[in-house]
Parts: structure tokens; C-alpha cells; sequence
């Protein structure tokens, strides 16, 4: 007998009536009409079940510190470094991980059960890096989630020198931190931008792990790290692994060099994080009019085979006083910043928040096919389309085939002479 049937469900691909056996945590069939005894059977009524969400470009680390020590008055991306800096000598290991935690039950709520964080490494007492290793053990029940070695304030720009802070880099990497990070532009000069990507690419060589670099956060069309990231992946064999996050240099750059980048990332096997919710909000703020968008080339990226994924950034804190955990908020800005708004486009979208950031984490078993782990969603709405349009209710979360979170449907009762008694903004009604 079955563990779970789901039947009647509408897929992403569009296929309906559609019906998902689970099995020990596992999907063991997936087709059309299945009828088979299960200890559970749910009926998806023509809702959409998507696989679970992913984040792979957020800083647990931060998110939920909102207000402390104070405000970014200015709202920019310099500011929020600098109340940053301000705030780490006030983290305390408690408040850490309780604030993580937080965010994660948000996560849970939204669908989202896969993250990749960025933790700072620049603190010698790897404050963050030890709650965080602590929420990652706690929360592996139900979140899948990798730590990046982050060096918020530049690799080679320690106080004591150019080795202070890719020592702490090491020993985080040593004490179970997933994936190397870097800040490229963040570097004193462009040699050493150049240079930090360099020696992070062959410390990830050397130990086997994965790269996410902030890579060209800024509206300068010469800064051009991202290039140098595509050298360094060719070189050292480490296609696939590596991921330039953010690029929002790109979209000042000139049409003529970007014809050169794009293919050298496609190449290279580069995956791409955007973040459209901060990446519109910070960048662009010397621009007077006409203003830029801040957003990397995504469309065009996509075009060339790219991986592009999307990511949430910042969630109530020194960057950002918003954000909720909701990936398809995240999508739906995303989609208008980038003008994707055919169909196909928009489906692009959808998957930039579940099947290509699970590439860029190399998440195994992820997906709706037989062998997957029994992870999904089932959303309120009938395609990839209408779940954007309405960053649609999650209806039930489940992980390994366990439910997680239930959240009732969204309707508003009316009460007008001659028109129905409720609504749920929903073509036909239903």
C-alpha cells in the first residue's frame, strides 16, 4: 500500500489529471489516473504541484535584524555594509540562530526547502559561521541548506593583512562550511579583485567544493570579474560548480563586449544568481534620468544556455526592510524588471525559483519524476502562470511525503447584491 496519492493534479509541464505515488519518501510513479490503496489520498483538484522552491543567494546571518543597530536611513548598498559593520560586535550565537530559525519556519510556510546562505567570515570568532552550522543541523529534517564562505569586506582586505581574512575563510571552511565565496569589487584595486578570484577558484579546486562569488555588484560597466570567473572555472576543471551571483555590472555594459561575456559564461558552464527585488533596489542610485534597472541580463543569458536562477538576497534586514520567504514574489519581480512576459518567458520564471537554483546547489533527487524524494507544493492555481500572477497560496507542503504546513485557500467573502458570494481573483471563478 502506498504512503500518499496524489491524484487530479496539474503538473508544470501542463500536464492534467495527473496522479503521484509515494512510497518511503519517495516518488515511485507518476501518470495520469492512477488508482492504487494508499494510507493517505489527497485530491489536487486541477491545483498545481510544483517541486519545493529554491533560494540559492540569501544571508540568514542577517535576515530579521531589521532596526538594529538602526535604520539604513539612505536604503543603499554602501549604508547597509556599514550598519553591517556596526551590528556584528552586537550578535550574540542565541539571537543568531534564533532569528534564522524564524525565517526558516517563514520559509517552510512559502514552500521553500532549499536554501544557500552566505555567512561572513570576516569576524575572527566565526560568531555567525557556528549558528549557522547549528540551524543547518536543525532545520536538515525539512530545508535542505549549504553555508558560503563569505568574505563580506574583501578576502585580501584584512586589517593585519592580505592572509587574515582567507585564513578565518579557511578555518569556516574547515569547521563544515559547504561552498567558497568571494566579493571581487569589494577588493581594494581590480588587480586584487582579480587576484581574490584567483586564489578562492583554487582553494574550491583543491578541497572539492563548490564557488558562489558576488561577482560585479555594481553599475560599473568595467567591472568585469565575472570574466576572470569564467577563466578561473575553465582552468581548474570546475565547470558546473561555480556560480557568478548578482552581475549587475552587466547591465551597463556595452552590447559589443556583452556579445564576447556571454558566450565565455556559457562556456564556462557558469550558473547565474539574479536578485531582482535588491538588485533594482540598490542599484542605479547615482543614475538621475534616465535610470538604469540593475538587473542583469537575464533573457539574454537564458538565450545563450545559461543556468539563471533567481534569489531572494535580503529578508528585514541592513539592505532590505522587506521580504517574506516568497520565491514567487521574488519571480514576479523578476519577470517585470526583465520584461518576460510572453508565456514561455514567464514559465522561465517559475523555473528560476525551483528546478535551475536546485542545478546551481546540485541538489540530488530534486523534481517530479519516479526516484525523486517525495518533496512538492501544491499551490493555489492551475499553471506556472497564474501562480505568479498571484504568488499563489501553498495550499500543502510536503517533504519525503510528510506534510510540513497547510495554509487555508485564499477567498474573500463578498456580500453585493447579484454577484457571487465569494472570489479568489481566478479566471472561471474557481
Amino acid at each position: 500500500m502506498l504512503d500518499l496519492l496524489i491524484h487530479n493534479a496539474t503538473l508544470p509541464d501542463g500536464r492534467s489529471n495527473m496522479s503521484v505515488a509515494v512510497q518511503n519518501g519517495c516518488i515511485t510513479e507518476v501518470s495520469a489516473g492512477l488508482q492504487a490503496p494508499a494510507h493517505e489520498a489527497l485530491d489536487a483538484q486541477g491545483q498545481l504541484l510544483s517541486p519545493p522552491f529554491v533560494d540559492a543567494h540569501f544571508h540568514m546571518d542577517a535576515t530579521l535584524s531589521y532596526g538594529l543597530p538602526r535604520v539604513n536611513a539612505s536604503g543603499t548598498l554602501l549604508e547597509g555594509i556599514a550598519l553591517w559593520g556596526e551590528l556584528k560586535p552586537l550578535l550574540t550565537h542565541e539571537a543568531l540562530v534564533a532569528r534564522a530559525m524564524a525565517y526558516c519556519d517563514w520559509a517552510v510556510a512559502k514552500g521553500l526547502l532549499a536554501i544557500r546562505t552566505h555567512v561572513d567570515v570576516c569576524d575572527p570568532r566565526l560568531l555567525a559561521v557556528d549558528a549557522l552550522l547549528e540551524v543547518k543541523r536543525r532545520v536538515a529534517p525539512y530545508i535542505d541548506m549549504q553555508l558560503v564562505a563569505f568574505p563580506q569586506d574583501g578576502v585580501l582586505r584584512g586589517t593585519t593583512g592580505p592572509q587574515e581574512h582567507m585564513e578565518t575563510l579557511k578555518r569556516a571552511l574547515d569547521r563544515g562550511v559547504d561552498v567558497v565565496g568571494g566579493i571581487p569589487h569589494f577588493e581594494r584595486t581590480m588587480a586584487d579583485g582579480a587576484l581574490s578570484v584567483k586564489l578562492l577558484c583554487e582553494l574550491a579546486a583543491a578541497r572539492g567544493l563548490r564557488v558562489d562569488m558576488h561577482c560585479d555588484e555594481s553599475d560599473d560597466p568595467l567591472s568585469r570579474h565575472v570574466e576572470t570567473l569564467a577563466f578561473e572555472t575553465q582552468r581548474l576543471g570546475l565547470q558546473g560548480r561555480v556560480t557568478g551571483s548578482h552581475l549587475t555590472s552587466m547591465h551597463s555594459m556595452d552590447n559589443y563586449y556583452v556579445s564576447k561575456l556571454i558566450p565565455l559564461l556559457a562556456e564556462a558552464g557558469l550558473h547565474v544568481v539574479s536578485n531582482p527585488l535588491i538588485n533594482i533596489t540598490l542599484q542605479g542610485r547615482h543614475d538621475s534620468y534616465p535610470k538604469r534597472r540593475g538587473m542583469t541580463r537575464v533573457p539574454e543569458l537564458l538565450a545563450a544556455g545559461v543556468n539563471v536562477a533567481f534569489g531572494q538576497d535580503c529578508a528585514m534586514d541592513p539592505w532590505y526592510s522587506l521580504g517574506s520567504g516568497d520565491m514567487l514574489e521574488v519571480a514576479h519581480m523578476g519577470l517585470h524588471v526583465a520584461q518576460m512576459t510572453s508565456q514561455a518567458a514567464m514559465r522561465q520564471c517559475f523555473d528560476a525559483v525551483t528546478v535551475n537554483p536546485a542545478r546551481v546547489m546540485g541538489l540530488q533527487g530534486y523534481g517530479l519524476q519516479p526516484g525523486c524524494h517525495a518533496d512538492f507544493v501544491l499551490l493555489q492555481a492551475s499553471s506556472q502562470v497564474e501562480a505568479l500572477r498571484l504568488r499563489a497560496t501553498r495550499l500543502r507542503v510536503y517533504r519525503r511525503g510528510q506534510l510540513l504546513a497547510q495554509t487555508p485557500a485564499a477567498t474573500s467573502t463578498l456580500f453585493m447584491p447579484d454577484r457571487p458570494d465569494s472570489t479568489s481573483w481566478r479566471q472561471g471563478g474557481k
